[in-house]
């Protein structure tokens, strides 16, 4: 089942890159509904199932919660250190073609760790495992988009844009397929789960919705955001 439904990350990153490739002014409204529906798959669902599985405090703090908090920062720091490498490049990055092939590959491997995440969600359950699948396929969009634009900015060819966007839509697939060959423990599980929820609010909060809102500050982009959180809290309330 994680298998399958990481298929639905795979077209959406295609169609993230085929956006990027035909850059289309509706761009914002999927990116706000898109940070939408990954803040409200952290705070309604995955944060909660994380501290159920691992709750276990250490010097006062709930394991899950500070493996939220490191997978925050961790997120933090590697865009941090993306961004002190290409400042020091300065102007002469953009004919560097490794920079963008680099940078690529950084984001190729978040989309592994994407379905490693599915498939670790559909061990807890179907509910859990359809919820993060959502905000994962919601923000591959972005994921896409971004492989393609960079890839192409450093002076790659569009065969070699294609090239990797093809691989950022396949790691989704073949995270979840991982996940077959064995099953995390509760409290590892949680932790994991915990750790990739800090990452994701991250990504919401730091790439996903100010580029939705900095070009078009619009009612529309806020409303789209909202109803994401909306539609997860709705989706969550069923499930239970």
């Amino acid at each position: 089942m994680a298998v399958f439904v990481a298929l639905g990350a795979f077209l959406m990153t295609l169609f993230g890159g085929w956006t990027a490739a035909r850059v289309t002014d509706r761009r914002h409204l999927v990116l706000g509904l898109a940070g939408g529906l990954m803040l409200g798959v952290v705070g309604l669902d995955l944060l909660p199932e994380a501290l159920r599985a691992a709750g276990d405090e250490v010097f006062g703090v709930p394991q899950a919660l500070l493996l939220f908090v490191g997978g925050f920062l961790a997120a933090h720091m590697a865009e941090r250190l993306l961004a002190v490498r290409r400042a020091a490049h300065g102007a002469h990055e953009k004919s560097v073609p490794q920079v963008g092939l680099t940078a690529a590959a950084a984001m190729v491997g978040h989309s592994l760790m994407d379905g490693i995440a599915i498939g670790a969600a559909f061990q807890v359950g179907a509910g859990m495992g359809a919820t993060v699948a959502l905000a994962v396929i919601a923000h591959d969009f972005a994921d896409g988009f971004n492989t393609y634009t960079i890839t192409s900015l450093y002076g790659n060819s569009r065969d070699r844009a294609i090239a990797m966007l093809v691989a950022d839509a396949l790691a989704p697939v073949v995270g979840a397929a991982s996940t077959l060959l064995f099953t995390l423990p509760a409290g590892l599980l949680g932790g994991y789960l915990g750790f990739f929820g800090g990452a994701l609010l991250y990504l919401a909060a730091a790439e996903i919705l100010p580029e939705a809102h900095h070009s078009h500050p619009a009612r529309s982009t806020l409303l789209c955001t909202a109803g994401g959180v909306g539609f997860i809290w709705l989706v969550v309330g069923l499930a239970e």
